[in-house]
Formats: C-alpha cells, sequence, structure tokens
C-alpha cells in the first residue's frame, strides 16, 4: 500500500512526484551544510527553485538553513518582464527576512559601457564571446567569495540547472550526476563549484531540480507558486516571457535583450507577441544595431606585422579591432532613442519604463569616450578597417595593392 503524502489529491501527479524528488534532495544534504545560497538569474529554472525552496522552509517541510542568501545576477541586459518580475521577487523576498544580494559587474564591465564607452565590438560566438563571462559568471564568484568571508562552515549553493536545458550541459551532467555518491532523482550534487577556484573544501553546489520536466516549470511559476498557499510570489510574468506552457522546450529560453549571440530574436519576440508588452517594439532595432557595429566602417584595424607582450607575432596582423569614437557616439544616441521610445510609449499606457543604459552608466560612457579610451594594445591611430591597403602577412610577406584609388 502506498503511503499517503501531503501532496495526495495534487492535481498532477508527476508534479507531486518532482516536487517531493527536490525535497528529498534538499533532507539529503541540505543539513550538511549550515549556509545555504540561491544563484538567481532571473529565469525559470532558476525562479522555479528560489520560490521552491522558500516555500518548503516557510511551510516546516524543510529544515531551514543558518543563513540563506540569495545572489541576484543583475546583468542590465534582462528582457523587461523578467527584470521587472525579479523586483518585485525581491521584494517579497526580504519581505520574509530573506537576505538578497543584487551582483552586478564593475561599471566599465557592464555590456553597454564596455562597448560604448571602452570601444569593445559586440561579443560574437567564434572569437570573441566575452560576455557570459564577464557580465554574470566573475561577478557571481567574487561576490560568493565576499561572502564565504563572512561565514564560518560549509556553505550550499543552490543552482537551477536541469537536464533538458542544454545539450552541452546535459552532457557535463551525464559524466558528473554520480559524483560524490548523488544519482539524478536527488539532484546533482558536487563538493565544489566547478569554475570557483581557491573555494575547494568550504562549497558544494546542488541543482533540485535537476528532474523537472520544462512543463512542471511552467506550472509551478504560473499556478501554484501566485497562490497564497505556495508563497504568493509574482511568477506568472516570468512564464510569460517565456511563452507559458506552449512554449517548446527547444525555444523555451531567454537570453539578454538584442543578443548579439542569437541568430533570431525568439524570446524578444514572445514578449512583444504579448499585447501588454508590444510597446517594447522599438527593443527591435538593438541586434540589427550590434550587427552594424560589426562593420569595418566602424572599428579600426591593425595595418601590419604587430609584436605581442611575449615577443611573438600576431597571427592576423591586420585584424579588426575596437569601435570609433564615432561609432561608439553613434551607438550610444541609438540605444538611448530605443530607450526613451519605449519609455514614451510606457508613460503613455501606464506601464513600466525600462533601464538599458542609466544615468550613471550614460556619463561613464560619455567620460570614456571623451578621454579616448582604447583597448590595450590599441592607441586609436590605427586606419579605420575598410581602408584600402597593401596585405601583410605573419611571416612578413607584404602583398602589394594591383591598383591604387589614385588609379581609380
Amino acid at each position: 500500500m502506498k503511503q499517503s503524502t501531503f501532496f495526495d489529491g495534487g492535481q498532477r501527479l508527476q508534479m507531486t512526484e518532482s516536487i517531493e524528488l527536490t525535497m528529498e534532495s534538499l533532507q539529503a544534504y541540505g543539513p550538511d551544510h549550515p549556509h545555504w545560497g540561491i544563484a538567481w538569474s532571473g529565469g525559470k529554472d532558476s525562479s522555479a527553485t528560489l520560490t521552491m525552496i522558500c516555500w518548503l522552509i516557510d511551510t516546516g517541510r524543510i529544515k531551514a538553513p543558518q543563513t540563506l542568501t540569495v545572489f541576484y545576477a543583475d546583468t542590465r541586459q534582462e528582457l523587461p518582464p523578467l527584470a521587472i518580475a525579479a523586483a518585485q521577487i525581491m521584494d517579497e523576498l526580504r519581505e520574509r527576512g530573506i537576505q538578497v544580494e543584487v551582483v552586478t559587474a564593475p561599471m566599465d564591465k557592464r555590456f553597454m559601457v564596455y562597448i560604448l564607452g571602452r570601444g569593445v565590438p559586440p561579443p560574437n560566438n567564434n572569437t570573441l564571446r566575452w560576455c557570459t563571462r564577464q557580465i554574470k559568471i566573475d561577478p557571481m564568484e567574487q561576490a560568493l567569495r565576499e561572502r564565504l568571508e563572512q561565514l564560518d562552515g560549509q556553505v550550499l549553493m543552490i543552482t537551477g540547472v536541469r537536464q533538458g536545458e542544454s545539450a552541452i550541459r546535459d552532457r557535463r551532467i551525464e559524466m558528473s550526476c554520480s559524483k560524490d555518491g548523488a544519482e539524478c532523482g536527488q539532484g546533482w550534487y558536487q563538493q565544489v563549484l566547478p569554475s570557483a577556484k581557491g573555494l575547494r573544501g568550504r562549497l558544494a553546489t546542488l541543482a533540485p531540480l535537476l528532474h523537472w520536466r520544462v512543463c512542471h516549470v511552467w506550472e509551478w511559476l504560473k499556478h501554484w507558486a501566485p497562490q497564497a498557499d505556495f508563497g504568493d510570489w509574482s511568477t506568472a510574468m516570468i512564464a510569460d516571457a517565456y511563452g507559458g506552457d506552449e512554449a517548446e522546450e527547444i525555444n523555451a529560453r531567454t537570453g539578454c535583450i538584442g543578443c548579439p549571440l542569437a541568430q533570431e530574436e525568439k524570446a524578444l519576440e514572445t514578449v512583444l507577441a504579448l499585447p501588454h508588452w508590444t510597446y517594447l517594439a522599438p527593443l527591435r532595432g538593438l541586434k540589427p544595431l550590434w550587427r552594424e557595429l560589426r562593420e569595418p566602417q566602424h572599428r579600426l584595424k591593425k595595418a601590419g606585422l604587430e609584436r605581442l607582450k611575449d615577443g611573438s607575432i600576431a597571427k592576423n596582423p591586420q585584424r579588426m579591432g575596437p569601435l570609433t569614437l564615432e561609432a561608439r557616439s553613434m551607438a550610444l544616441d541609438r540605444v538611448l532613442g530605443i530607450q526613451g521610445a519605449c519609455n514614451a510609449a510606457a508613460i503613455a499606457q501606464g506601464r513600466p519604463q525600462i533601464s538599458l543604459i542609466n544615468v550613471e552608466e550614460e556619463a561613464r560612457i560619455r567620460e570614456l569616450i571623451a578621454a579616448e579610451t582604447w583597448p590595450e594594445g590599441w592607441d586609436g591611430d590605427e586606419p579605420t578597417a575598410d581602408t584600402v591597403m597593401a596585405t601583410v602577412y605573419q611571416n612578413g610577406a607584404v602583398q602589394p595593392l594591383l591598383f591604387s584609388e589614385a588609379d581609380a
């Protein structure tokens, strides 16, 4: 005879079983760590993890740790519905007495400041994918280090990793799911955050929603968590931003607004399809801007052989480099124009305003442009990348132009 549980009578057995497995994983590993941290991006999986754990603690279904700290990764690039929902959830967390730390990259490394102020080209999927680590991973690791210095004992870092979230990530899970005796059904447990060097022995990670299907995530965010019995959380907006339970797993993810790395703007288009978010349509102008800034006329290039710090010769003697000062000013005006158009519509319709570039970031961008700031290794006197010149090869050989501009 099957033993009854407090979930008997729930409308979806699969959902209740998933919740029970989550609870079991926290009961199995939680007591070994007096301090818990939750890495929260504001996305669907980490938001479901966060609100689920708080509800389990509030209702006494799992024992609360000595301390619980929520680390919100504020990239300043999130889709507006997610950023707005995150702000509301942070208020709800603080009302419960839960410590929330907003983790943001240092000013000069923020996405907009790095591109428009320092002149680094928008990231791409080939040789210049700098964004995720710089605006999300590195700031989170620094925040963890600072928190660890304030605490004694073991810290359990809880993440929203799920099977099915990413094929690459799944392969890592499959290789590691038996580490330390854990099984997938009990959550993916590891004794040290893989990329957090120097934290070994003090920090473990647990993914208690590893086994959840995406439909369970939608169900929790849209229907369960907003109910008073399950915490009265402001999570329905998050499900809507992803397309709700109509979304397929392969499309059920979001990225930065106008993400330069994505071929299609599926996440933004999903949001704009909702009547109350149509006023954000000017955001469609961001992706074309990032693509335009990669063009040669907006960038400098090296004119010949370049010797690096270690004495070696650069592999690409005439590689394209940073954005010109004129391109940065142009792009700043475009972004502020997009922001202004969205906010004018927001005011007219009584909808939430957005912040692509805040006052402090704009001031810093203008300061860096005025100071003629260039990335390391560039002086600003290099030719623009659309300048026609003789080809220089890494071995020093030069292929002269067949025709000069004077011959044309």
